[in-house]
């Protein structure tokens, strides 16, 4: 039967691994949004890829029946670019929480958006680390006490969607796993478009920060007339800290770095050049 034939359900793409997380967790509702895109997508499973790092978020690849690497330490970012550049085939998510994603793994971010990857990198962010029992994260509010700070944090917490804006990514947008359907219509949107998508959600850890009903009192979704190609007012809706806007702050069209390599690529042997001749001509 042809792959197209063939009608899957979000049940389809369970690896048979069940999802440890602690109950009531808020990644389970992320895990949910993704196995709904994936099959109103319809995505082959061999044709989907995800790389992970470490922290709750990074068992992610081991719960979906697709390709997956359980990675290292804020490295989510690097294993799937070489995942998508090996094989632009392919539909490939990178999964990660604000720990491995904001801190070790910071510097990746800029570069992954300025290359405009085609990937969808999706940010579980608890404001905390969760699978270390509770330390405070790049994303904690100044001032959070816990055992790991018993006299509050020092540190202001980055804005990552400020921050992923002034990157110039394609595809920025924000969700909340208080509000399922709203983020699996987010997810599927993030996947369906081509180039870099970001994707922040607000995963609340229910054994360290719960931060529900703090958040469930002031999540809004964007104003309808909201204009996405916006930069100034993407940026001031992500500025607010009064109200956690949710939906799509920002999103333009741009060549995906695997097409701008394919282009180079052919520019290259249209002018005659292989790989030995140009380095050839650099060592001249």
């Amino acid at each position: 039967m042809a792959e197209q034939a063939i009608k899957l359900t979000s049940d389809d793409y369970k690896s048979g691994v069940k999802p440890i997380w602690c109950p009531g967790c808020g990644d389970y509702a992320v895990y949910n949004a993704v196995l709904n895109a994936l099959a109103e997508l319809k995505v082959p499973f061999h044709k989907i890829a995800i790389g992970s790092g470490i922290g709750c978020s990074g068992r992610f690849p081991a719960f979906v029946k697709s390709y997956g690497f359980h990675g290292v330490h804020g490295r989510a970012l690097p294993l799937a670019t070489g995942m998508k550049m090996a094989n632009p085939e392919l539909t490939v998510l990178a999964i990660g929480g604000d720990g491995d994603g904001f801190s070790i793994g910071g510097g990746h971010l800029a570069h992954a958006a300025r290359r405009n990857v085609d990937l969808t990198y999706i940010i579980m962010d608890n404001e905390i680390y969760g699978l270390t029992k509770g330390q405070p994260s790049p994303t904690s509010p100044q001032g959070m006490v816990r055992k790991a700070s018993p006299y509050g944090t020092l540190e202001q917490p980055l804005n990552p969607l400020a921050m992923i804006l002034a990157a110039n990514a394609s595809f920025v947008a924000r969700g909340f796993s208080g509000r399922p359907k709203d983020l699996a219509v987010l997810v599927k949107r993030g996947m369906e478009h081509k180039g870099f998508s970001f994707i922040q959600v607000i995963s609340p850890c229910v054994s360290w920060y719960n931060t529900y009903k703090k958040f469930r009192a002031i999540a809004k979704m964007l104003p309808e007339d909201h204009d996405t190609s916006d930069m100034g007012a993407a940026m001031k809706y992500a500025q607010d800290t009064e109200t956690l806007w949710l939906g799509v702050f920002f999103e333009r069209k741009a060549l995906a770095y695997h097409e701008l390599e394919a282009n180079l690529q052919k520019q290259v042997h249209q002018d005659g050049y292989g790989v030995k001749s140009v380095v050839d001509r650099f060592l001249r």
